[in-house]
């Protein structure tokens, strides 16, 4: 659930790089994925630190799959049974705690699973064993709850802030769509990109960075969740393809690894030595924005979408060379 499949590109959609009449980084201007767009194109233009070799986009674009295939969902990690009330309840709940990766070296992993999957199997284990939380009980959920679910330490920071985003889920399900996930799903009336955009106005999917003193949205979970409900066919949205990449911390590594980007020597040193980047700090915007951008072009030398794109670099990021290379980390609720 983590990257969903995709669908090959359709004609480009307003705010793609080749597409006219684009005003960067007016946040709040446009859909979701439009204002990602503008934004990350902006931030690539003027990056100090990384840098796009795009000497290097059209051979790699040959090298991408020719469709985006992703494995059948692991039922130990997936929750994929149940009414479509439930089904659709694990989805948005597991996106809207789908960060941490910051704190993946500190977290108990289960044997033989990621941070990420670790996660997902506690959730998924909760939601068999108890069924979906209600809107209501969302709204009450504390740290100790989220510790036990996840089988952590109720003192790592990590667990308040995933309690903290699904108090907010419950919260809105409450006010805007009378406590159902159904109606929720309903309400973005078949669209993937309408469906970020309800998410974005949600402080459980809240993902806007400050570059240059401008607003720099990604909206990585936002647009994750859409494509994860449309993936798991619990809807039939006409424009996932319009979604930009997500913006995280493992497809930048992927595309450094492999030359797309360029790094400053000083920012390399950083990351290989496993320091911190801060959130929101010049150098971890510029790496996702910039990521955001390589796949923007690779999309437009090849038959496939971002979101397509995406997935086939996070897959390629699970092999044995990405994960013998330290990645960027960064403490925070993005990603």
């Amino acid at each position: 659930m983590k990257r969903p499949c995709s669908h090959p590109k359709a004609s480009r959609p307003a705010g793609h790089p080749l597409a006219p009449s684009l005003t960067p980084m007016e946040e709040g201007a446009g859909s979701v994925p439009d204002r990602v767009r503008a934004a990350c194109a902006t931030v690539a233009a003027k990056a100090r630190s990384v840098r796009i070799d795009e000497s290097a986009i059209a051979a790699y674009a040959v090298g991408l799959p020719k469709a985006a295939e992703l494995p059948p969902l692991d039922p130990t990690t997936h929750f994929a049974e149940g009414d479509r009330e439930a089904r659709i309840a694990f989805v948005v709940c597991l996106d809207a705690i789908n960060f941490g990766s910051g704190w993946w070296p500190q977290i108990r992993k289960r044997p033989g699973r990621s941070g990420y999957f670790t996660i997902a199997a506690g959730l998924t284990e909760r939601f068999r064993e108890a069924g979906p939380w209600s809107a209501r009980a969302l709204t009450q959920l504390a740290t100790g709850d989220l510790a036990a679910v996840t089988g952590q330490d109720p003192a790592l920071p990590l667990m308040e802030q995933y309690a903290a985003s699904l108090r907010d889920v419950g919260e809105h399900l409450l006010t805007e769509h009378g406590g159902s996930f159904e109606a929720l799903v309903e309400a973005a009336e078949g669209s993937a990109v309408g469906l970020s955009d309800l998410l974005a106005g949600w402080d459980a999917f809240a993902d806007v960075s400050t570059y240059d003193g401008r607003p720099v949205p990604f909206y990585k979970r936002a647009q994750i969740a859409a494509a994860d409900i449309n993936r798991t066919g619990l809807a039939a949205f006409r424009d996932e393809d319009r979604l930009t990449a997500f913006a995280d911390n493992l497809v930048p590594h992927v595309l450094r690894t492999d030359g797309v980007l360029w790094l400053d020597p000083a920012l390399e040193e950083r990351i290989d030595a496993g320091q911190l980047l801060a959130h929101g700090s010049a150098e971890e915007v510029e790496l996702r924005a910039c990521a955001v951008e390589a796949i923007e072009l690779l999309s437009a030398a090849s038959p496939l979408s971002p979101v397509a794109i995406d997935g086939a670099l996070w897959n390629r990021g699970a092999s044995r060379r990405y994960k013998s290379i330290p990645r960027p980390r960064s403490r925070n609720t993005a990603y």
